[in-house]
């Protein structure tokens, strides 16, 4: 009796989140996938200086990948095998701001996406908003702050920000809202919470429901100070401890810089 032979596995879109040697020759590189989501292969030989995989394996650069497993394999095992990686094209981000920025959205991701659960939007808006973070200040805002809602409504956490959560009537568009982690949108009388109006997040709301990532960077652009607060306020609190490591870190290169003037 024949052997039914075994399909090649498609390749993947993929973007390389993080990686750390596993071997003096090879590396165990975390991806983030459009298909599968993110994935943790062992990429053999990578560190070798006539490989393939090692000018290919770098951070920020959309890849093309097959793992080393047929659509007979379990797809969900902890770690793959890496089988090929090209590159699939794109700019490279620059250094400075815009390279903190993007280590941000991938750490962002390792702490928030769960293994082998897939966003394709997600991965899209990512794909998207890395060649914002290297234009002018007020853009690379608006595109980090428009990434952290798409990240927030994928992982099903972000409450709808045209309705306010207690009551549920519409918000107004002259009004003053807060956004907390477990209450959502409420009104705000007091002044005490970040505040964002009404018009402001009945933009974003209708942005969101459209899949629109120009129309969402858009509205994220006036409001800037006050929805970074607002955003950063949720994203610790569904991340827990510790704080993130590269605001850490932006953090003291400001604290140097002042020392330094």
């Amino acid at each position: 009796m024949t052997r039914a032979r075994r399909a090649a596995p498609a390749p993947l879109a993929a973007y390389v989140l993080h990686r750390w040697d596993w071997s003096e020759s090879s590396l165990i590189v975390d991806l983030f996938t459009r298909e599968l989501g993110r994935v943790v292969v062992v990429a053999k030989g990578a560190k070798r200086p006539t490989s393939q995989l090692r000018p290919v394996l770098l951070p920020f650069q959309r890849l093309q990948v097959t793992l080393g497993r047929g659509a007979g394999d379990d797809a969900s095992a902890e770690i793959q095998p890496l089988r090929s990686a090209e590159w699939a094209g794109g700019t490279p981000l620059v250094g400075g701001a815009a390279l903190l920025a993007g280590f941000y959205l991938n750490e962002l991701l390792l702490r928030l996406l769960a293994r082998h659960d897939a966003h394709a939007a997600l991965f899209d808006a990512y794909a998207a908003t890395l060649p914002a973070l290297a234009d002018p200040e007020g853009i690379a805002q608006a595109a980090l702050r428009a990434f952290e809602l798409v990240l927030l409504r994928e992982l099903g956490v972000l409450p709808e920000l045209g309705t306010v959560t207690a009551t549920q009537q519409p918000v107004a568009a002259g009004g003053a809202y807060a956004l907390h982690p477990e209450a959502g949108v409420v009104a705000s009388a007091d002044g005490r919470d970040a505040v964002l109006d009404g018009r402001t997040l009945l933009a974003l709301d209708a942005a969101l429901a459209a899949t629109d990532l120009p129309a969402l960077q858009h509205a994220c652009r006036a409001p800037a100070a006050a929805l970074r607060s607002v955003l950063r306020a949720l994203l610790h609190y569904h991340l827990g401890s510790p704080v993130l490591r590269t605001r850490d870190l932006v953090r003291d290169l400001q604290r140097l810089a002042g020392q330094s003037r």
